[in-house]
């Protein structure tokens, strides 16, 4: 795979809040103060009972990339505001932070904390832009994807929406995190060569168009590519025109050299009829074997209902609503201070807000997941300071962080620490998994889920849980600032 982010150096891709503050941290000398922020989001996309962690290689591109060229100080310097001595520490910067981040492929849930950095003040802070951009998008992408897949029940679904993706970069990495959420390919083909993520895809309208007739563009094609043979059948009308003339090309064309066709493609009209009649001219022809593929701007509703409706389509193409995820756009993501440190002692730091959702969990932490040993299915998620550790031989009670009265005690577990340390003083520990190893990890890890977490309509709320010491601290927190307002 191609480095791009190495390539391209995106160091100046940040909020220029970011510099005036790494500005402000130099000179009130607080540069070199530890400081521990936390990456989190508040709510799942389309109102699912999860989300799936994606991004997180490009990150780790990023951070281990940094670096300002010449003309970024130049420019810095442009605007007049910033002291030669922060200057000179921009044109020598080394990033040196410890970063940790649940894995990608992981089922995540609202609050907690799936990336961390430990470092400098004013590099910590200052990587807040790409961090947040990096994960939003594509675990928005990757969940959206997964949704997909799990309403199309095992048949394919292939990301074909490159050309309506919100820039190249998004298109690049949307596809990307639509192989880690379970679509089978791509109409990318950059991602291809850049991924290994399989390109897929046939033709357009303006291919048949493009002849005389019907019949001689779908005879053209199979002639050029006989064993890759799929036609789109609705260009002038599906079941009068369209799949006969496919059937035609597949007698005149490909049987003849024994080969046989790959499928139709049917891109308008009311699918589900279409796919039934179209499945009974195929049979009747002899290929009953020729797949019925579905495009259109579809989602996970509109495939769920096809199936219910009894449609015959073996695999779906999916543009603007997956690359987009038009109908939840936004993953909210944020990026918070957690703590500092300070001759080793470690002071947690809280953000109060009247807006319950806003008030933060302060601290540096762990995050637990509880598993059933008979089921292996997950039972829980526990956020702990980073110095507790689950006893998983013992039970271990669980309570709701705001209604705290509802309260279980969980027996016969084991709890996992899901966040992995990647990056140690700048320098990448990790050995990061291939995509297909990605993927494969999502899959795996979305059956410890039950299926009420994973259901359309009103998800089961998945339990993310504050240890007692956590919450205490927390607690503690909230009643100091009420006391100073």
């Amino acid at each position: 795979m191609k480095n791009n982010l190495k390539e391209r150096n995106l160091t100046m891709l940040t909020d220029f809040y970011e510099l005036t503050m790494a500005g402000g941290y130099f000179e009130c000398e607080l540069r070199d103060r530890i400081a521990y922020f936390d990456m989190f989001y508040r709510s799942n996309p389309d109102k699912s009972g999860y989300a799936i962690m994606a991004g997180v290689e490009q990150m780790i591109e990023y951070l281990t990339n940094l670096r300002f060229t010449d003309e970024d100080v130049e420019f810095l310097r442009s605007k007049g505001i910033f002291t030669e001595g922060f200057l000179e520490y921009i044109r020598n910067f080394k990033f040196e932070c410890d970063v940790w981040a649940v894995p990608e492929g992981t089922p995540i849930f609202p609050g907690e904390p799936i990336v961390t950095v430990k470092g400098p003040l004013i590099q910590a802070q200052f990587v807040e832009t790409m961090i947040l951009l990096s994960i939003n998008h594509q675990s928005l992408i990757a969940t959206k994807a997964n949704r997909l897949a799990r309403a199309a029940q095992g048949r394919a679904v292939m990301e074909f929406g490159s050309r309506r993706a919100q820039g190249f970069d998004g298109a690049i990495y949307g596809a990307r995190a639509s192989y880690i959420g379970g679509c089978v390919g791509t109409a990318c083909t950059i991602c291809d060569r850049d991924f290994k993520i399989p390109a897929l895809g046939t033709m357009a309208h303006s291919w048949i168009q493009s002849f005389d007739t019907e019949y001689d563009a779908f005879k053209a094609y199979a002639e050029l590519y006989p064993d890759n043979c799929t036609l789109l059948v609705d260009t002038y009308n599906t079941l009068k025109s369209g799949v006969p003339n496919a059937i035609k090309v597949f007698d005149e064309v490909l049987a003849p050299m024994g080969k046989r066709p790959k499928g139709i493609r049917i891109d308008s009209g009311d699918i589900t009829y279409l796919s039934k009649k179209a499945r009974k001219l195929l049979d009747a022809a002899g290929y009953e074997d020729c797949k019925i593929c579905a495009s259109n701007s579809l989602d996970e509703f509109i495939i769920r209902d096809m199936l219910i409706q009894g449609a015959q389509v073996d695999s779906f193409g999916v543009g603007e609503r997956l690359i987009t995820s038009s109908s939840s756009p936004v993953f909210g993501g944020v990026y918070k201070l957690v703590a500092l440190e300070n001759d080793g002692v470690i002071t947690p730091k809280i953000k109060i807000s009247e807006n319950v959702g806003k008030i933060t969990t302060p601290c540096f932490k762990k995050l637990y997941r509880l598993y059933d040993r008979e089921t292996n299915k997950s039972i829980a998620d526990v956020i702990t300071t980073h110095d507790e550790v689950i006893d998983d031989s013992e039970p271990y009670e669980i309570f709701d962080p705001h209604d705290t009265w509802k309260r279980k005690t969980i027996e016969n577990f084991y709890a996992v620490d899901i966040r992995k340390k990647y990056i140690e003083n700048g320098k990448l520990i990790q050995k990061m998994p291939g995509i297909e190893e990605i993927k494969s990890y999502c899959k795996e890890q979305m059956e410890t889920l039950w299926d009420e977490v994973t259901r359309f309509e009103n998800p089961h709320n998945y339990y993310v849980d504050l240890s007692q010491k956590l919450w205490d601290v927390k607690n503690e927190l909230l009643n100091r600032g009420k006391k100073r307002r």
